[in-house]
């Protein structure tokens, strides 16, 4: 086996197999637009849900009163 083959079975591997979920999302954009996006849409929403979380825990930390420094803050 050479490098060129082993180069040339994870293209096919690739370009074979597992764009063919995408393959298909391709020829379903004739259709559908919307149905055709859906994997950015997924993941759209899932950044947004991410996002919203974030700010939360952004805002219990902002409220938090208690202290949390190791040194005397009152000398």
């Amino acid at each position: 086996m050479t490098w060129k083959g082993f180069w040339e079975g994870i293209a096919s591997l690739f370009e074979d197999f597992l764009f063919i979920p995408y393959d298909a999302l391709m020829k379903l954009e004739l259709d559908s637009w919307w149905l055709a996006n859906i994997v950015s849409w997924i993941f759209l929403l899932i950044g947004a849900v991410a996002f919203i979380y974030w700010l939360g825990k952004l805002k219990d930390f902002n409220e938090n009163t208690e202290s949390t420094y190791t040194f005397d803050e009152n000398p």
